[in-house]
């Protein structure tokens, strides 16, 4: 890896390590998800980097993929589980971590422990070479040794430059077949999901995330204003996820119509809450790792 590009992964890892722990600092009771979302994304940008996706707020049986809207009345609750993911770039270098913060009670302690050690010991095997599936294998034996399940369907997954999941997978299960393996210099995010239901996740309802999918469908952008809107998110946002509230400059009154309609014609998509398939609570832990030549460097 070229020490520029590892530079910049170091930064921002340490912003995104930084971040993360001011975070859940705020998980408080009666604490909105939009007071929460919004600061952490400012002490991103107050430190220099750049939030490579919307603050993930996901409670209890959501395992992933919410952000608040601009006028979001959601607020915390003592007894909640919450899963705070957050990303960070520098000139499109990604780290991406997540930590599960149980408010004002301690009745899912095991569980988050089960999440934590089980990235601990994937931490512990990861380097060049080493077989995804034996590392899903350690992960499953983690959770299932605590009276858990692993989430089958939610992988780890390698970054590059301004792009989230890049290809290679990290799975949380043992039966898992893949010919590519961990390379020196590889930005992999290890993510166990551990869960008191089935073990699978399904998609539920929109998270306020969307994404940039398919510039060759542009051409069925035929009205003007919706065109200036997308090529202004386009410009804005890239190959990385957005939310919906970071688009409000460029939405006429304030209006997420124009965000639905291009999500209709293809050239957007909208990432579905990820939602334990039994009603299941879900706890994750997420480190961003480089892998070197005889194991890996944490750098969130």
């Amino acid at each position: 890896m070229d020490e520029a590009v590892y530079q910049a992964y170091k930064r921002a890892g340490a912003i995104a390590r930084e971040a993360r722990d001011y975070g859940q600092s705020l998980l408080k009771p009666n604490a909105t998800y939009l007071a929460v979302a919004t600061a952490v994304e400012q002490r991103i940008q107050e430190r220099g980097g750049r939030p490579a996706f919307p603050v993930n707020i996901a409670r209890n049986h959501i395992a992933a993929h919410y952000t608040p809207t601009a006028t979001d009345p959601l607020v915390l609750n003592s007894g909640d589980l919450v899963k705070l993911d957050v990303g960070v770039h520098i000139n499109g270098y990604i780290a991406d971590t997540a930590v599960t913060h149980e408010i004002s009670t301690s009745t899912h302690t095991k569980l988050i422990q089960a999440a934590n050690e089980a990235l601990d010991h994937a931490i512990a095997i990861m380097k060049p070479g080493v077989p995804p599936s034996d590392i899903g294998k350690l992960v499953e034996t983690t959770i299932t040794g605590y009276g858990f399940k692993p989430i089958e369907n939610l992988m780890g997954h390698s970054l590059t430059q301004y792009e989230l999941h890049s290809g290679l997978s990290i799975p949380n299960i043992g039966a898992y077949a893949s010919r590519r393996k961990p390379q020196e210099g590889d930005a992999i995010a290890i993510e166990p999901f551990a869960t008191t239901g089935g073990g699978h996740v399904i998609s539920g309802e929109g998270s306020n995330i969307f994404i940039c999918v398919d510039s060759f469908k542009t051409h069925l952008v035929r009205d003007r204003a919706l065109k200036q809107t997308y090529d202004r998110i386009r410009s804005a946002f890239s190959t990385l996820p957005f939310a919906s509230r970071w688009c409000r400059p460029f939405l006429p009154h304030n209006s997420d119509l124009p965000l639905r309609r291009l999500a209709r014609l293809g050239v957007i998509r909208e990432y579905p809450q990820l939602r334990e398939e039994h009603g299941g609570m879900v706890a994750q832990k997420e480190h961003t790792v480089i892998v070197t030549t005889d194991g890996c460097e944490v750098i969130t």
